[in-house]
C-alpha cells in the first residue's frame, strides 16, 4: 500500500481497485519514491519506442517531455516555477513562502521553466539512441531518489504543509531503501548499456548526483529557512536535468 500510496501522490496514475490511500500509508511511502521512477521511466521508454516508428527522434523527445510532465500532473515543474520565484525575491523566508504560494507564474518562474525544458531538450538530443531508454529509466529515479534524501536530511521550513506530513515517516531505512532502489537501477543500467565497470559507473552516478543535490538543497535552505513541498519539486527536476547532463557527457567521452 505504501508503494501505491506513492505512486498515486506522485503521478496521475489511477487504480481502479484503489480508491484512495490513507495519510499514514503516504507518510511511510517516501521509500518507494524511485520505484515510481522507475514506472514512470518504463512508460517513457515504451513510448519513445513506439513513436520511434514514425516520427523523427528531435520530435519523439519534445513528446516525452511532455509526457514526462502530464504523467506527474505537472507537480515537480509547479515546484520548481515556485520555487524560481520564491528564490528570485529579495525579502525574508517566510515572504518568500507567501510568494510561492501564490497561484499566479511570475517572471522568475517562467524564464526558469523555459530554461530547464529546453536544457533537458537539448540534452536528450545529444543521447545516443542505444543509451536513451536506460536513461528514460534512470532520470525520473534519481529525481525522486533525490527527493527522498532531501525529505530525510534537512528540515522543513512551513508549519504546515504537505511535506511536514510525509518528513516524520522519512526515516533513515526510507533512506536506505530509496537508495538502494537508485543504486540498483543505476548499475543495472550501467550493465545494460555495456560500460566497463558498470558497478563503479551507477555508484558514480548516483555520487554525482548526490553532490548536486547537496549543493541545491543547502542554498535552498538558506533561502526558505529549510525546504518545503515545491523545493522537494525543484530539486527533483535538478536531478532529472543533471542525470541528462551526466549521461551526455558519458556518451560524449566514450
Amino acid at each position: 500500500m505504501r508503494f501505491l500510496a506513492a505512486l498515486r501522490f506522485l503521478t496521475v496514475i489511477r487504480l481502479p481497485w484503489l480508491k484512495e490511500t490513507s495519510s499514514e500509508h503516504l507518510k511511510h511511502s517516501a521509500g518507494y519514491f524511485p520505484f515510481v521512477g522507475i514506472v514512470i521511466g518504463m512508460l517513457l521508454a515504451v513510448l519513445n519506442w513506439m513513436l520511434s516508428f514514425v516520427l523523427p527522434q528531435s520530435v519523439v523527445n519534445v513528446l516525452l517531455i511532455v509526457a514526462s510532465v502530464l504523467i506527474t500532473g505537472a507537480l515537480h515543474i509547479d515546484g520548481f516555477l515556485d520555487t524560481c520565484d520564491g528564490a528570485a525575491s529579495n525579502k525574508t523566508p517566510q515572504e518568500r513562502w507567501r510568494i510561492m504560494d501564490d497561484s499566479r507564474a511570475g517572471g522568475f518562474g517562467v524564464i526558469g521553466v523555459a530554461c530547464l525544458l529546453l536544457t533537458k531538450y537539448v540534452s536528450l538530443n545529444s543521447i545516443p539512441a542505444p543509451l536513451l531508454p536506460v536513461t528514460l529509466v534512470l532520470m525520473p529515479v534519481m529525481g525522486r531518489w533525490a527527493m527522498v534524501y532531501a525529505i530525510f536530511a534537512y528540515p522543513y521550513a512551513k508549519p504546515s504543509g504537505l511535506g511536514q506530513m510525509i518528513k516524520p515517516g522519512t526515516t533513515w531505512h526510507k533512506l536506505a531503501l530509496a537508495t538502494s532502489i537508485a543504486l540498483v537501477a543505476a548499475i543495472a543500467g550501467a550493465y545494460q548499456v555495456n560500460l566497463s565497470f558498470f558497478y563503479l559507473a551507477g555508484l558514480l552516478l548516483l555520487a554525482l548526483i548526490w553532490l548536486l543535490v547537496v549543493t541545491v538543497a543547502a542554498h535552498l535552505r538558506k533561502k526558505f529557512a529549510g525546504l518545503t513541498g515545491d523545493t522537494y519539486g525543484a530539486i527533483n527536476e535538478i536531478a532529472e536535468l543533471w542525470c541528462l547532463i551526466l549521461v551526455s557527457a558519458l556518451a560524449h567521452v566514450r
